[in-house]
C-alpha cells in the first residue's frame, strides 16, 4: 500500500519526451522562470498580465516541457495551466513557449497535457483566448461567438474575480487585454 506521501510526490514525476526533453507538473520553485519566461509575451499583449501570486495560488494548474542539462539542471522550454472554469468547462491558459525551443512540438504537447486534464476533471469542452488559432485549430479547437453556456451559468459565472472567466464570458471589462484574439473552444 503506498503512503500518501508517495502519491502526492508521484503526480510530479517527470515523463520523458525524447531529445532530453521532460514533461512534470510544475512545483512552487518553478514559478520564478514561469514569470521570466511569460514576461515577452505579457508585455506584447499576447497574454493578460498575472500577479506573482497568481502564479503561486495555481501552481497545480501548470505542466512543464524542461530540458534537462548535463549538470542535473533545468531549463524551461514552456509551460500551459489547466483552469477549470465551471464544471463542465476548462480553460488552456498562460501557454507559452521558449523561442530557443519553438517548432519541436512543444507547445502541442502541452496543449495535449491540458486537454487531459480537462477530462480527468469532467469537463467536456475546453476554451481559449489566443491569436494563434491556426496552431489550435489544429488541435480541434474552433473560433466562438457569444457565451456557450446556459444563461443560469452565466449568470454564476459573473461572480467570478477570475479574468479568463471575464474573458470566456467576454465581458466589456477585459476588451483592452483582449483586443485581436480570438476566443475559441474545443468540444472533448
Amino acid at each position: 500500500m503506498t503512503t500518501a506521501a508517495e502519491r502526492a510526490s508521484d503526480q510530479y514525476r517527470p515523463y520523458p519526451l525524447g531529445d532530453g526533453l521532460i514533461l512534470r507538473r510544475a512545483r512552487a520553485a518553478d514559478v520564478p522562470a514561469i514569470v521570466e519566461l511569460v514576461a515577452p509575451m505579457v508585455d506584447a499583449r499576447i497574454l493578460v498580465p498575472k500577479e506573482r501570486v497568481d502564479y503561486f495560488e495555481g501552481i497545480h494548474e501548470f505542466w512543464l516541457v524542461l530540458e534537462l542539462q548535463d549538470d542535473g539542471s533545468e531549463v524551461l522550454a514552456g509551460c500551459a495551466a489547466c483552469h477549470l472554469i465551471w464544471s463542465d468547462v476548462a480553460e488552456v491558459r498562460t501557454i507559452a513557449t521558449s523561442p530557443a525551443y519553438r517548432g519541436r512540438g512543444i507547445g502541442r504537447t502541452l496543449v495535449e497535457q491540458v486537454l487531459a486534464d480537462a477530462r480527468v476533471l469532467g469537463a467536456k469542452r475546453v476554451f481559449c483566448l489566443t491569436f494563434e488559432t491556426d496552431f489550435f485549430s489544429s488541435l480541434g479547437f474552433e473560433v466562438i461567438e457569444g457565451t456557450p453556456v446556459a444563461p443560469e451559468v452565466y449568470v454564476e459565472l459573473l461572480h467570478s474575480r477570475d479574468e479568463g472567466t471575464a474573458e470566456f464570458l467576454d465581458l466589456a471589462r477585459v476588451k483592452p487585454n483582449t483586443l485581436g484574439n480570438s476566443r475559441m473552444l474545443r468540444t472533448l
